[in-house]
């Protein structure tokens, strides 16, 4: 292979799988590399690659754990690529209450091996995931990149504000533009089984009950699969400059961090009442307390990267959980 690709981690998962897509049709070449873990079902993973390698586009996947720095280096040794985009992780807030170890080796081994990449090769840019669970218990609405970010309350938000000091030192010490984003419970077509909008409707279609947390006093700013990937696409092609002129997250480094989501607080309740109405039957609901490590709200200000990108998100959950439950029934052949 000898042209130059967008490397693209966690390539078979949710938002990597979609990333990859759009890329794919778009005519560019892409590395894939994922280690198909068994957090959730293997087999979505899979159905996921079958999907991209059904567009016929430049694609190569390979099997690889990204922690496992000498493992990475040779499976990626043959390949060259100008732009990264990481979005590999352990991810999950409740999963990280019985299984921290993962978190560490995927979340922070792992990064450290893919800046390590970035500095080796001379990367243009690479992209990373953060996420909304940084802001922890904030109570200033919304989430705002200047606000304080470092009480989280658990595991997994505190490897993802670490990643983002990790990265502050590689751009601060090596120069590599680096630009993190932290997505708001993003969802859509082939998502992640362990996530509200899969959980509520494969419950409600099978006629069972769904927990509700919190007594359903919760908020979450829900960003539709379409949305991150044009705005991720956008951050792609316009990398943080070495100017140092400060930027949104603080850095005067070649590192920026943007907010991603919806900009939209929506009330659980409502989440419930659209999928109950997208699946045509009433859910029934078993009140829950709220889970360690969980938060109330989340409520992203994308002012930042609305006006560095002109990220505009298009679609509420009126449209996107339809084309969701619509989709669960497509795959599960409903």
């Amino acid at each position: 292979m000898t042209k130059s690709s967008i490397l693209v981690t966690g390539c078979a998962g949710f938002i990597g799988y979609h990333i990859c897509h759009r890329l794919l049709s778009d005519g560019r070449a892409v590395v894939g590399i994922d280690n198909l873990n068994d957090y959730y079902d293997p087999q979505l993973k899979l159905d996921r690659l079958t999907q991209l390698e059904k567009l016929g586009g430049d694609f190569t996947f390979l099997k690889c754990d990204f922690a496992d720095h000498e493992a990475l280096e040779t499976a990626l040794a043959p390949h060259k690529f100008d732009h990264i985009i990481h979005l590999g992780a352990q991810a999950g807030v409740r999963y990280s209450l019985e299984n921290p170890r993962a978190y560490i080796q995927a979340n922070l081994v792992g990064h450290l091996n893919i800046l390590e990449l970035a500095r080796h090769r001379g990367t243009e840019h690479m992209v990373y995931a953060s996420s909304s669970s940084v802001y922890g218990q904030n109570a200033k609405i919304p989430f705002s990149v200047t606000d304080r970010v470092d009480q989280p309350v658990s595991l997994y938000a505190a490897t993802k504000k670490s990643d983002e000091l990790i990265s502050e030192s590689y751009a601060h010490l090596y120069r590599i533009p680096l630009t993190g984003l932290r997505f708001f419970t993003v969802y859509g077509p082939w998502g992640r089984p362990e996530m509200a909008p899969w959980l509520f409707t494969e419950a409600i279609l099978n006629n069972k009950p769904i927990k509700v947390f919190n007594h359903g006093k919760m908020r979450r700013d829900f960003t539709y699969i379409d949305d991150i990937v044009g705005g991720l696409l956008a951050v792609l092609g316009n990398h943080p400059r070495d100017d140092g002129v400060i930027k949104p997250g603080g850095s005067q480094s070649p590192h920026a961090i943007y907010n991603i989501g919806n900009n939209q607080a929506e009330e659980l309740g409502r989440f419930i009442e659209i999928i109950e109405q997208s699946c045509g039957k009433i859910a029934e609901k078993v009140m829950m307390d709220m889970q360690a490590g969980d938060v109330p709200a989340t409520y992203a200000d994308i002012e930042d990267i609305s006006r560095d990108m002109g990220y505009q998100p298009r679609t509420s959950i009126d449209t996107g959980i339809p084309a969701f439950v619509n989709w669960y029934r497509s795959y599960k052949g409903l």
